[in-house]
């Protein structure tokens, strides 16, 4: 793995990988940050909290969406 990155706000590249693969990248580039792994139709609190990162899989544990920091 590279260094941590805490400028790193979006991670593109992930999306199409296992959702525990993302989550131990993001957790290395932005310690600082909690990493939520969320299935499809998990509930949601519409609120941007900027020491989380939201990881948006499907029902085979794949990344969907480009995980973002907010």
């Amino acid at each position: 793995m590279s260094e941590p990155n805490p400028e790193k706000t979006s991670w593109p590249e992930l999306v199409g990988v296992l959702g525990t693969t993302a989550a131990t990248q993001i957790q290395h580039d932005r310690p600082d940050c909690a990493v939520e792994v969320l299935p499809p139709g998990a509930p949601l609190v519409p609120d941007v909290n900027y020491h989380r990162v939201r990881v948006f899989i499907d029902n085979n544990a794949i990344v969907t969406q480009t995980p973002v920091v907010g």
